[in-house]
């Protein structure tokens, strides 16, 4: 099975993580990006939904294992692909031509809270799951691009003291902030209200392209710009 798939349900194309906890790496972020072209040349899907079919995870965000492992071999030049591949998942999503839903089933660590941040809209399941940025704890601060993009997503506020405290929240705290639409009662009401939000756009894809491009055009500055200052020396880690 494939770490992450997706399938066509209608016009909605829903991109399921599959990997357990699925934890980001090099191989994550390859296939993401290839479930994108492939939906991105259905011309008739309308929408996008992002999930995960574990039970208890949306995403653990780093493999930070797995990326321990390359630090140790000294293998710099995949950490460095992999964190520009990273980015040009978060690019892609901020930039997608179709709404782009993320349906939080679970725990969202660290990336796994991010990359839903890239997303246009959130859902999320009440009954089961934190959302947190545990960075502060795991010295792995934020690159410049997050910080941009994720403080679209999530009010100043409550944004400074979780970057800062490693707070964890819930549904319906991030309900309470806007963070997401709506919080749901367990896992097939979070998937059905993720998808009929989904089922009711039908925008050209010029048009909503055109318009996520110019509102993430500072965005996409910094994640360009400035993060290769800190990627290029593999300066990711605090000591």
């Amino acid at each position: 099975m494939e770490i992450v798939q997706w399938e066509r349900q209608g016009h909605v194309a829903v991109i399921t993580m599959c990997n357990g906890a699925n934890r980001q790496n090099l191989a994550f972020a390859e296939r993401m990006s290839q479930c994108f072209d492939q939906i991105l040349d259905e011309q008739s899907i309308q929408a996008i939904v992002l999930t995960s079919s574990d039970e208890k995870n949306f995403s653990q965000g780093i493999d930070v294992e797995w990326l321990m492992q390359k630090f140790a071999a000294k293998d710099y030049d995949t950490i460095k692909t992999f964190m520009y591949a990273m980015n040009t998942v978060f690019t892609r999503l901020l930039l997608m031509p179709l709404p782009v839903v993320a349906a939080i089933n679970g725990h969202a660590y660290g990336n796994g809270a991010i990359i839903s941040c890239a997303c246009d809209f959130r859902f999320m399941r009440n009954d089961k799951g934190f959302f947190c940025f545990p960075e502060v704890d795991v010295n792995i601060p934020f690159l410049p691009g997050m910080i941009a993009f994720v403080k679209k997503a999530i009010p100043e506020a409550l944004f400074n003291e979780m970057l800062l405290t490693g707070k964890r929240v819930t549904a319906k705290e991030l309900e309470l902030h806007n963070v997401i639409i709506s919080s749901s009662e367990n896992q097939d009401e979070l998937l059905t209200q993720a998808m009929n939000f989904a089922g009711t756009f039908n925008k050209q894809r010029p048009i909503f392209g055109e318009l996520k491009k110019r509102k993430h055009k500072e965005v996409v500055r910094v994640i360009e710009e400035e993060d290769p200052e800190f990627i290029e020396p593999l300066n990711l880690m605090m000591k």
